[in-house]
């Protein structure tokens, strides 16, 4: 058996740990130092802009293109496994328009996007009032609607995908700390292997060890002699309640525009955000509470009746944004040949999951040349 150790619990470890649970001759070890789910991807909304987004070709457009594809099996496969239900918002995305400005760009997307299999609708004001009467539109120039984009619970994908991993045989442990790594230098290269992960739990042997631990995974790699930085980027977002929906049909859309975000939840509740936060000059980022009222205020501003909602929640979380490369880093550690990074996928990690994933796993196949075979 060859030993797998994946650090991390987010959405992206859980979802490598649940796609190499299906290969044979793996013993996977999934570890996080909090409960699955705790950091960035406890704080995501889980919408996923793919087709709406405007990558149309590369690396960008692809791990898009192969997630949307792999979510639309991979929920019900999930739910089916585990007997968990996984909260889906399938009515697509609404993205509103202030302005005319990039008409020809969204046409020229719609296009593309029409040739690649998929549906861009180019609304006008008109439309958006009949479709979304919930808007003000009196300040719009329409919007664009993508029907096969849409948004996921990040907390439950992620209870469900670690819930599944270990169905399939996955040894999940949580709470503990991971404080050094045992190495051995290969003969006749540069290069070194990480043999061991050392825990508050005790030893455990790797043959291969994944790293996706967002901002953890600053210092897992400085412990590795081979830093590569992450920052922290701080998002906020509140919950609202009202008496009844916004809505006034069951077309309950996401709605976008000028960096926010407006999603329905079931009964009469919206998740609203988020915002986007940096490192002051001493390196630390304190959730500003003004960033989060004008979050708010725009919300209001194109949902009036959000105004009569009572904010019963806020929150926030820090997404991993890599430093001087591109995100999100997958690829092997310098330095070693056994050591992977799937991380720092900033604002996109619940997006971009499922084709990290896929990524890891030919990674290691090619390298071990395993037949992927479903247990």
């Amino acid at each position: 058996m060859t030993k797998i150790v994946i650090i991390g619990a987010g959405i992206v470890g859980a979802t490598i740990a649940y796609e190499l649970s299906a290969i044979k001759g793996l013993e996977i070890t999934l570890i996080d130092e909090k409960k699955p789910g705790q950091g960035a991807t406890g704080a995501a909304l889980g919408i996923l802009m793919g087709i709406i987004s405007h990558k149309t070709k590369g690396r960008g457009w692809k791990l898009r293109q192969e997630s949307l594809k792999r979510y639309e099996t991979l929920l019900p496969e999930l739910e089916s496994l585990t007997g968990l239900t996984i909260p889906c918002n399938r009515d697509g995305i609404v993205l509103l328009r202030s302005s005319a400005e990039d008409e020809e760009n969204w046409r020229k997307l719609a296009q593309i996007r029409q040739e690649q299999g998929y549906c861009l609708e180019i609304w006008d004001k008109e439309t958006l009032t009949q479709k979304c009467p919930q808007v003000a539109s009196e300040h719009l120039y329409g919007a664009i609607y993508s029907p096969r984009d849409h948004q996921i619970n990040p907390a439950l994908l992620t209870e469900a995908l670690v819930a599944a991993a270990a169905i399939r045989g996955v040894k999940c442990q949580f709470g503990l700390k991971v404080e050094n790594f045992g190495k051995t230098e290969l003969h006749g290269s540069n290069l070194r292997q990480c043999t061991q992960v050392y825990s508050s739990n005790g030893i455990e042997e790797s043959d291969f060890l994944v790293l996706s631990a967002g901002i953890g995974s600053t210092a897992l790699t400085e412990t590795l002699s081979h830093p590569v930085e992450i920052r922290p980027v701080l998002g906020q977002a509140l919950q609202i309640k009202l008496t009844q929906p916004l809505e006034s049909s069951d077309f309950k859309p996401i709605l976008t525009g000028n960096d926010l975000h407006i999603l329905p939840l079931a009964g009469a509740e919206y998740w609203i955000g988020a915002t986007v936060e940096f490192m002051d000059e001493k390196g630390e980022i304190i959730a500003d509470t003004a960033l989060l009222e004008q979050v708010y205020q725009k919300a209001v501003a194109f949902c009036p009746s959000l105004a009569a909602g009572a904010i019963v929640r806020t929150w926030s979380g820090k997404r991993p944004r890599p430093e001087k490369k591109s995100a999100p880093i997958i690829e092997y550690l310098p330095g070693y040949d056994n050591v992977i990074l799937a991380t720092g996928h900033y604002r996109n990690g619940v997006l971009l999951a499922p084709a990290t994933a896929k990524i890891v796993r030919e990674m290691l196949s090619d390298k071990l040349g395993l037949a992927e075979k479903v247990c």
